[in-house]
């Protein structure tokens, strides 16, 4: 963990530092300002699209140089495994928030039901061909897909103000993070960004507090899910596809089928057994390798 909040509060130059606050703190004030403006709902996707590239420079500092680079089945791997940690986690989190936070379990799926109910249907219209039918069905479901893809990004704000939070540290515990003591650090960011990611989650429109409160501790714990699978990984996009995914297929469970998780969830799990078995057995070669080489040699 040291490396990585050694890593993450490098030297940033000031426009990155903009960069940043711009899809940190500018995301939060636009995302409140959205329950007031639709146009600050286009604002907010824009600025999610921008902090794709912004990614791609915080990305690097994740990576610990020593490292070996993990091969494409290693990548599928962590995206796998992390899908399935957060559709675990998720389901508890899920369970929990529907034992304790009844007001909040209601109003989400009394505004789920109404909002699904509320979108144009590709049935609706009598088509006049099949291509007219085609776009009426992209045009019923496209736009919360678009808005899924991009909620992904959030991690991308994530990790700008986990870097935020621990630049502050540093300059305000100097002491013990000259010593060594970092990974409280790097902690009290996770802590801070799930508490943010929760209370986001309620900025966007005006609710009682009873519901406000379930909102924020069942999405901050979500959040925490994905802090944590970004420090397993160490790889910002891996975070950024498990996230876009699952929003994703929680959305179609919605229009077409209230399964649609469980059921990705089921042959994600599949793919995962097949790409381990797989990399154990590429380890095992590897390892007999190993051993026969210097036998070889000694010959």
């Amino acid at each position: 963990m040291t490396f990585m909040t050694t890593n993450l509060t490098q030297s940033i130059s000031g426009k990155l530092l903009f960069a940043i606050l711009i899809i940190t703190i500018g995301a939060e004030v636009d995302l409140y300002i959205t329950r007031y403006s639709t146009l600050a709902s286009s604002l907010y996707d824009a600025i999610m699209v921008s902090s794709f590239f912004i990614g791609w420079k915080l990305n690097k500092r994740l990576v610990n140089p020593t490292d070996t680079p993990k091969t494409k089945r290693q990548r599928s791997l962590q995206f796998t495994g992390a899908f399935l940690i957060f559709f675990i986690g998720s389901t508890i989190i899920n369970f929990y928030s529907g034992l304790v936070f009844h007001d909040f379990n209601n109003n989400y799926d009394q505004n789920v039901q109404q909002y699904t109910d509320s979108q144009p249907s590709g049935d609706d219209v009598a088509p006049s061909d099949s291509v007219s039918t085609f776009f009426d069905q992209v045009d019923a479901v496209g736009p919360d897909i678009y808005t899924d893809a991009l909620a992904g990004l959030e991690e991308v704000w994530r990790l700008g103000y986990m870097i935020l939070i621990l630049v502050i540290c540093k300059k305000i515990f100097h002491r013990r993070w000259e010593k060594g003591s970092r990974d409280i650090f790097l902690l009290i960011a996770l802590f801070i960004t799930s508490i943010l990611f929760g209370i986001d989650h309620t900025l966007d429109t005006a609710q009682p507090w009873s519901v406000k409160i379930g909102a924020i501790v069942t999405f901050a714990n979500m959040g925490l899910l994905f802090g944590l699978i970004l420090y397993w990984t160490r790889n910002l996009w891996v975070a950024v596809i498990a996230h876009s995914v699952y929003d994703i297929t929680a959305t179609i469970s919605w229009y077409y089928f209230d399964t649609a998780v469980e059921a990705f969830a089921g042959v994600v799990f599949i793919v995962h057994l097949i790409l381990l078995s797989l990399e154990k057995r590429q380890q095992n070669k590897r390892i007999k390798q190993q051993i026969v080489d210097p036998i070889q040699m000694a010959e």
